[in-house]
């Protein structure tokens, strides 16, 4: 049974599983980012152009689920960014997993549910945000209402449905694949010595390309979907 590395602070407990992890995928990010666009030229190099195809591909995503331009110059950072980011925290796991004792120290901070929460209020945030800033304080609130007053606490109970399968996807589909992998490699492979060793090799790897597979669509969705979200808030139904 493992255990989170908690650190005391102040009175405060802060889980340093989650805090180490995205804070290296924080800097992963970035470094790619400042490797990737160097040397920015009219005639784009290959990094270049692996730069624009990824701003393409999110710019995509906001241009396909929101319809208010004015939101889309706002989001186009974020999504690309919330994509990058999610999309590393989700492959960490897999492939870099440190335990002292029983203490977890490294592993994908997206398998812990307060991390995906927080992505999820985030996106929450912003779509009331961007509400109240198209429709007023007044309109917005209305919307909850419209198209017929008794659907007020449907539209109501409909937000906190959104904060949590938006969240909980996330993280099931995450913490799923480590323990998968993680019986793989702890149970399976030393359950029978040599052949099972064996076995778990090639099950190992192809779990691994799977879950690169299922991390990358889970970056995606979880981006559509907050444009979604986000979306629906700036749109007058």
């Amino acid at each position: 049974m493992e255990k989170s590395f908690v650190i005391n602070l102040f009175g405060l407990n802060f889980d340093m599983v989650g805090i180490i992890g995205s804070t290296l995928m924080a800097a992963a990010v970035l470094f790619i980012c400042i490797w990737l666009s160097r040397k920015v030229e009219l005639r784009p190099n290959k990094r270049q152009n692996v730069m624009e195809y990824l701003l393409d591909f999110t710019n995509g995503i906001v241009k396909d689920n929101v319809e208010d331009v004015d939101a889309q110059k706002h989001l186009s950072l974020y999504a690309f960014t919330l994509f990058l980011f999610i999309w590393f925290m989700n492959q960490l796991g897999m492939f870099l997993e440190i335990r002292v004792d029983e203490f977890m120290i490294i592993k994908s901070p997206t398998a812990d549910p307060v991390a995906t929460m927080t992505f999820a209020m985030m996106t929450l945030l912003l779509s009331f945000t961007f509400g109240v800033q198209k429709f007023g304080v007044g309109g917005y609130l209305r919307n909850y209402s419209a198209p017929v007053g008794f659907l007020l606490p449907i539209n109501v109970i409909e937000e906190f449905t959104n904060f949590l399968t938006l969240s909980l996807r996330l993280y099931g589909n995450i913490y799923a694949g480590e323990v998968l992998l993680t019986l793989i490699g702890n149970r399976l492979a030393t359950s029978y010595g040599l052949p099972t060793m064996i076995l778990a090799a090639p099950l190992a790897m192809i779990w691994q390309g799977f879950s690169v597979f299922i991390g990358s669509i889970q970056a995606y969705v979880f981006v559509t979907l907050s444009m979604v979200y986000i979306g629906k808030k700036v749109t007058k139904e």
